[in-house]
């Protein structure tokens, strides 16, 4: 299995924040969304586009994934976002507010028009209970003829605010939205990011909630905080434990005399090929962790 891209701490950026925008270039997360929607006044808008299409034209995020957040299609500001993003060509375009495979065709045909590369992919904000019941749809739309969806990211707060649902510790009120998205994502090869986590007081409470995302299978966290990255890269990362037994599997099933077997016994317990295929991607995520350092 070939090296994959970690997407363990996704931190938004305002937009309209320059300082904060030279501030990412520096910080360990995996990804940043420099955000041209929630985190803008209307008034900043403009200004924050022509900000965000300057850095991500200049540069200098190293190793970090850039991602910018456009505004909706319903909002006046919808076209110029996506015209200036496109030109600035970040790795991804972030959608907000998906419901429905046609906000992501749309987006590539405009892409496709602008004769954009095809490295810049397309993300989805899924926050909508729309959303939620066409899930299967939306991520479908990552197949297909110049198909460039990637990723589904989870808007838990507007999950929230339109169905009335509290949000509790242990997020039992969301867990069967977030599993369906996850597995949708599955499903059709996407990644999914799993939502934020709006008090910056408890950091006990992050935590578990990064490592509950972590048990679903969420790949990362979206972050509206620079102190939220570490608990999140280390939530989302193999544990040295874990990639210690992931090597044994491999080394197990790559003897000789377990050529073509199916289900070996290894320390006391059986384990199957499929272990064997979780145990390389185990090991891949922490080589392309490594491979940031």
């Amino acid at each position: 299995m070939t090296a994959m891209r970690p997407r363990r701490s996704v931190l938004y950026m305002p937009g309209s924040n320059a300082r904060a925008i030279e501030k990412a270039k520096a910080l360990p997360a995996d990804t940043i969304i420099l955000d041209l929607e929630d985190s803008v006044a209307p008034e900043a808008k403009a200004e924050a586009r022509n900000q965000v299409a300057t850095a991500v034209r200049a540069g200098c995020f190293g190793a970090r994934e850039v991602v910018v957040r456009v505004n909706g299609p319903d909002t006046p500001w919808a076209e110029d976002d996506l015209a200036a993003a496109i030109a600035a060509g970040p790795d991804a375009i972030l959608l907000p507010k998906v419901s429905d495979p046609g906000a992501i065709r749309a987006a590539e045909a405009r892409l496709t028009a602008a004769g954009a590369s095809d490295r810049i992919r397309l993300w989805a904000m899924i926050e909508t209970p729309l959303a939620i019941l066409r899930l299967d749809a939306i991520a479908a739309a990552a197949s297909g003829p110049g198909a460039r969806l990637a990723c589904l990211v989870l808007g838990t707060n507007d999950l929230a605010k339109d169905t009335r649902a509290r949000m509790v510790p242990g997020r039992w009120t969301m867990l069967p939205w977030l599993l369906t998205a996850l597995a949708a994502a599955r499903a059709n090869g996407l990644d999914a990011i799993d939502g934020v986590y709006s008090d910056l007081s408890d950091a006990d409470g992050f935590r578990a909630e990064c490592e509950q995302g972590r048990d679903i299978g969420f790949d990362g966290k979206t972050l509206i905080h620079p102190n939220q990255i570490a608990a999140a890269n280390e939530a989302f990362a193999p544990s040295p434990a874990e990639i210690e037994a992931a090597r044994g599997i491999i080394a197990a099933f790559e003897r000789p005399e377990n050529a073509g077997r199916g289900v070996i016994s290894l320390d006391g317990r059986m384990v199957e090929r499929l272990h064997a295929e979780m145990a390389a991607r185990t090991v891949a995520v922490a080589e392309s962790i490594a491979g940031r350092m």
